[in-house]
């Protein structure tokens, strides 16, 4: 199989071009892809597929730009140019841009490959009806929010077009069949990017590095956490650094340049920036846990998966996605107040002066990760393919022999 795969792609900045790495990583290595075909964003430099591993031929095609409103058209061609014989779009709402048409646009392009008659499956990330408007900064204006939940629910009409519409939560199935009684979605988890050899669950040297991980400033505020070490520093002896790890989010820019200001007079805390893909192992390691100070959620956690996938012990707020991955993929954490930062210092403390129950912590977590690695989420995807061809071999079959009749 010949499968092009529309995505964004490392070095790039935009959203999800992380979980395409691994994605691709593990469908080269399938024996029934014959050759990956990249639609990705154009990008400074060059794009990262030299993979130690042996597999399958790659072809990159930068065919897109975040924000442009000719994207429809450029992917179009590019789809049309290397005559794949699958589609695979790995989407969520604002991939294509944060403008509202350019946005639009990019999204209609699985419409076009069922125009086609092209095999598509699109991956969705997040569904809006699931989303924070507010909290992941798109309005908070409620006569905004109303007219973003009728411009959303005619977007996700056009996405539902595709053969098949994969997401990586239960609940997001169950809304999507129910509201728009839609019956090609399908769930297949988010998966686990590394599955490492089982960590000695060693106590962490001490500092202990409280780490958080991700694009910050719209759901994602990290005030809370500082204030809350603070506050356990006030209370124990524990030596604590705090590592914030990622950059601002494309919709808040300055959001971590302006935190680092606020708390200049804080000891102990580290501003990452960008973190390379060759980097994230280390980050992980290091950290004794791993923090998600969210005020709301927009699906399932990658970062999760990832502290998973090294045993980590997490912290998160008890809502949306996070306490459903809890509740259907066996991962454990300590709880807190997402609007407390006193409640969060409890929550560490708790981790952090119980060593055993950290490692409870840390087993459960590397148990529910290996469930799910990228090779098997891989497999789901290229056996969803091959469902998809063949039941349109037999549709064309069906009809030609109504012809000959």
């Amino acid at each position: 199989m010949k499968l092009a795969i529309v995505t964004a792609y490392p070095p790039s900045k935009v959203t999800l071009n992380e979980y395409a790495y691994h994605l691709v990583k593990h469908f080269r290595q399938n024996d029934d892809i014959t050759e990956l075909v990249l639609l990705t964003d154009k990008t400074e430099g060059d794009k990262n597929i030299n993979f130690t591993e042996s597999g399958c031929k790659i072809t990159v095609k930068e065919c897109w730009t975040f924000n442009s409103y000719l994207n429809l058209v450029h992917v179009t061609k590019a789809i049309s140019k290397v005559k794949p014989d699958a589609v695979l779009f790995n989407l969520q709402f604002m991939k294509f841009g944060d403008k509202k048409i350019a946005a639009a646009l990019g999204l209609m392009l699985p419409l076009v490959c069922k125009l086609k008659k092209i095999p598509n499956i699109v991956l969705l990330h997040n569904i809006l009806e699931e989303v924070d408007l507010g909290s992941a900064g798109f309005t908070s204006n409620k006569l905004m929010q109303k007219l973003y939940g009728y411009i959303g629910s005619s977007l996700t009409r056009l996405i539902l077009q595709a053969d098949t519409v994969a997401v990586t939560m239960q609940k997001y199935v169950d809304i999507l069949a129910k509201k728009y009684d839609a019956t090609n979605v399908k769930l297949i988890p988010h998966g686990t990017f590394e599955i490492l050899e089982e960590p000695n669950y060693e106590t962490p040297v001490a500092p202990f590095k409280i780490m958080t991980f991700g694009k910050f400033g719209t759901y994602k505020k990290v005030e809370g956490m500082i204030e809350a070490v603070e506050m356990l520093r006030d209370v124990s002896d524990l030596n604590m650094e705090i590592v914030i790890a990622g950059t601002d989010n494309p919709n808040t820019p300055g959001y971590l340049e302006s935190v680092q200001r606020k708390y200049s007079h804080v000891t102990g805390i580290t501003f990452t920036g960008y973190v390379a893909e060759n980097d994230v192992p280390k980050l992980f390691k290091d950290s004794a846990v791993v923090v998600f100070p969210y005020t709301s959620t927009t699906g399932s956690s990658g970062v999760l998966h990832q502290a998973g996938s090294y045993g980590k012990a997490v912290v998160m707020p008890d809502l949306g996605d996070l306490a459903l991955l809890v509740q259907d993929e066996g991962y454990r954490g300590e709880f807190f107040d997402a609007e407390s930062p006193s409640s969060l210092a409890i929550a560490l403390q708790k981790i952090l002066e119980d060593n055993a129950y950290r490692v409870v912590l840390e087993k459960a977590n590397y148990k529910a990760a290996t469930a799910y690695p990228m090779s098997r989420i891989a497999e789901m995807y290229i056996n969803s393919f091959q469902t998809i061809i063949d039941k349109k071999s037999s549709v064309k079959m069906m009809q030609s022999q109504e012809v000959i009749l």
